[in-house]
């Protein structure tokens, strides 16, 4: 095992402790960062909490899904940096230092998935393992100029894995080419169970309005070209059952009702130092009642059952991944507000339905990378996977 230190602040400073051996397979060879929510035997599971690293022993056994990629092959080489908590998606820790964004070293890399983002941007790994809950595999992604995918939720096991929101987290990785990208879904997901071909593009306009300005939105036109390209027909606007701001609100409060129910017996008992705005959203958190909670997930209901009806078996909704690039670490705290509240709008649609979503490295914009994003129906992961595999390639 490699040690753990680097210049991008990627990697977590816990002592080297060897694993079993790997078995051979199709990632052999291939070095694997995992974010320091999942089991890795003999390590802390800390969270991206330093009280939550002391609190809770040393796992005894890797999660299955990790397990899984050793299995295959690859070399675990560490733990990597995440967000508090996994409560934030701009790739910042009060605890840490901010791990460095390769494709954008003035600019931060996302969240929460973020030191797994730095390390393969950066070239210290050939694939990381993250989380994904409202965008922590997608965000750090199109930041980092990376491909990544929203699983269906479900679809990969998180045992022994932190949660924070379990109805939406879901497991994700990150990979610099489409090729290996598909080799670890090969390992990871099993055969598709949506087998229809998605062939007919949608778009949504009130998504594509949370794009921040004119260069985005040059920058988004250029990349649904590209996209365009590897459908034979124009892509079909729908119309999204219910407002933007009325879906984020529906995500917001579950999401963070779960979260205090995931974690709110460790703040209560440990009293950890959370930085601003962690402490903030849990505090919301433990305030949500049963009866608020219930109201929203009836809402998301009526919104999956109305997508749904609204979306043909053969039908992938293109969406911008994120509204702009990645903030610059200098952004003031209200400029990240107005930012989180535009992402995390955009995130929260393949949240709610549960369904796959991958986002490709094809834009620039403000000198740094900017995605689009594919989003198909639950179980047509590895169909978006090749989809992307024949965009980036031009095919």
């Amino acid at each position: 095992m490699t040690t753990t230190r680097d210049t991008l602040n990627a990697f977590l400073d816990y002592p080297n402790i060897p694993l079993p051996a790997s078995g051979e397979g199709p990632l052999n060879g291939l070095t694997l960062g995992v974010k320091d929510i999942f089991d890795v035997e003999g390590y802390p599971t800390g969270g991206g909490n330093p009280d939550r690293a002391k609190a809770f022993p040393e796992a005894r056994s890797t999660a299955p899904a990790i397990q899984r990629l050793l299995d295959a092959g690859a070399q675990f080489i560490g733990k990597t940096q995440t967000d508090e908590l996994t409560f934030s998606m701009i790739g910042l820790n009060a605890h840490f230092p901010a791990p460095v964004n390769r494709a954008a070293p003035q600019r931060f890399t996302g969240g929460s998935s973020s030191g797994s983002a730095a390390a393969v941007a950066g070239g210290l790994a050939d694939i990381a393992a993250g989380s994904d809950t409202n965008g922590s595999i997608r965000a750090p992604a199109s930041y980092c100029g990376l491909i990544g995918l929203r699983t269906t939720h479900g679809r990969i096991s998180l045992e022994g894995s932190m949660p924070l929101a379990p109805s939406f987290d879901t497991f994700g990785w990150f990979a610099r080419d489409a090729s290996l990208y598909a080799r670890v879904g090969d390992v990871l997901l099993g055969e598709d169970t949506h087998r229809t071909r998605l062939t007919k593009p949608v778009r949504i306009a009130e998504l594509e309005a949370l794009l921040f300005g004119e260069q985005e939105r040059a920058a988004y036109t250029s990349m649904l070209h590209a996209t365009g390209r590897h459908f034979e027909r124009e892509a079909a606007f729908l119309a999204l059952p219910g407002t933007v701001d009325a879906l984020f609100s529906c995500f917001r409060t579950i999401q963070a009702y779960e979260a205090w129910q995931s974690h709110g017996d460790f703040i209560r008992r440990e009293k950890p130092q959370l930085g601003p705005g962690v402490k903030e959203r849990f505090e919301f958190g433990s305030r949500i009642s049963a009866e608020t909670v219930a109201g929203a997930r009836a809402e998301r209901h009526r919104f999956q059952q109305d997508f749904a009806a609204l979306f043909e078996d053969d039908m992938v909704l293109v969406m911008p991944t994120q509204p702009t690039v990645a903030p610059l670490k200098g952004a003031t705290e209200e400029e990240l507000d107005r930012f989180r509240g535009l992402a995390l709008s955009l995130t929260s649609i393949a949240g709610l339905l549960g369904w796959p979503q991958i986002t490709l490295p094809l834009g620039h914009v403000h000198d740094a990378p900017f995605g689009i994003s594919l989003l198909g129906p639950a179980g047509s992961d590895r169909q978006l996977i090749r989809m992307a595999a024949d965009i980036l390639s031009g095919t």
